[in-house]
């Protein structure tokens, strides 16, 4: 149960974003914070009914627009440009699907930076390259006083259904502060890293774990097959060991049964992650080999017809040639 009132401590433009009891209301002294949501993906989606949920003003812009239907019936409003959208918000929030796609929302003709104004925050959840969001953020602050937090998450598509997500934060103190009560409704813990990239060098080490481990799960659900086991009870006969961990619960039963769909993370997107932690490993001379065999498997993985948009678990085809459910 909220209290009546929670404010957090730090001011945000005019006013102070705040939690409401009556209705989970967000808010700020003097108005509603104004939120705008651009990427209606595999997370977007419930991140945005999470934030619904919470009684939050939501604005929302998707390349296609179709995405926003159900987000519409639950009292979004869906807005036909970029430009529309930070015109009309205080908050601006990004989950897009790479460090390309950031920039061109960002700093095309009638992208972000030609409407922003000082005193906006401009939140990215997506996973990027910390160098270039380092470089966009300097960038937009110098052009239009827009300043930046970068908030990469993790817990996948469950995450955010759930509003478990972990969230790791790059960015001014005092933006994290006054993002608090909005980022709880996404996630049950939000880390302030550092300055503004922080967040997303957290989250490329995140990812590295992530998709390096998902090769040795696949790997292992393969030996526990050939050697006569019931892989399907790896995940209940390791739960709680060392072993253990939650992508180990999600990937294993899945690649034991041979079962993708729905689909929790994609293939591209830990391929996309992975050389983003490559490439940081090279910026700071970091030697990362069980990385780069990751990488080279998974593209192998991903180079047949297909499986790059297929879900993660179905990297387990590349030990035994089988096809999914």
């Amino acid at each position: 149960m909220w209290p009546a009132r929670f404010f957090c401590a730090a001011p945000f433009g005019a006013g102070i974003i705040a939690v409401h009891r009556h209705g989970g209301r967000v808010g700020r002294s003097g108005g509603d914070v104004r939120i705008g949501f651009i990427g209606l993906g595999l997370m977007g989606v419930p991140m945005c009914q999470r934030l619904l949920q919470a009684g939050v003003a939501l604005t929302v812009w998707n390349r296609s627009p179709g995405k926003a239907d159900g987000l519409c019936r639950q009292g979004a409003v869906l807005v036909q440009s970029v430009a529309e959208l930070v015109v009309s918000c205080d908050v601006v929030m990004l989950c897009v699907s790479d460090t390309d796609a950031v920039q061109q929302l960002l700093f095309a003709a009638d992208g972000i930076a030609r409407h922003a104004r000082g005193g906006q925050l401009l939140v990215d959840f997506s996973s990027i390259a910390p160098a270039a969001t380092r470089d966009m953020a300097a960038r937009l602050l110098a052009q239009t006083g827009m300043r930046w937090v970068d908030a990469p998450v993790s817990g996948g598509v469950r995450g955010a259904e759930s509003g478990q997500l972990v969230i790791m934060a790059g960015g001014e103190v005092a933006d994290i502060d006054a993002l608090r009560p909005l980022l709880a409704q996404l996630g049950q813990r939000v880390t302030r890293m550092g300055p503004v990239g922080a967040g997303q060098v957290t989250k490329v080490c995140n990812q590295l774990i992530v998709a390096s481990n998902a090769m040795l799960i696949a790997e292992t659900v393969r030996l526990a097959t050939a050697a006569g086991v019931d892989a399907g009870q790896l995940a209940p006969a390791l739960a709680g060991g060392f072993a253990d961990s939650l992508p180990f619960q999600i990937l294993a039963p899945r690649m034991a049964a041979h079962c993708f769909e729905p689909v929790q993370w994609r293939v591209a997107t830990l391929l996309k992650d992975l050389g983003n932690a490559l490439a940081l490993g090279q910026e700071s001379g970091s030697t990362l080999p069980i990385a780069t065999l990751a990488q080279q498997l998974m593209q192998q993985h991903a180079g047949q017809a297909g499986n790059a948009q297929r879900d993660l678990a179905s990297v387990i085809e590349l030990y035994d040639g089988a096809g999914a459910c």
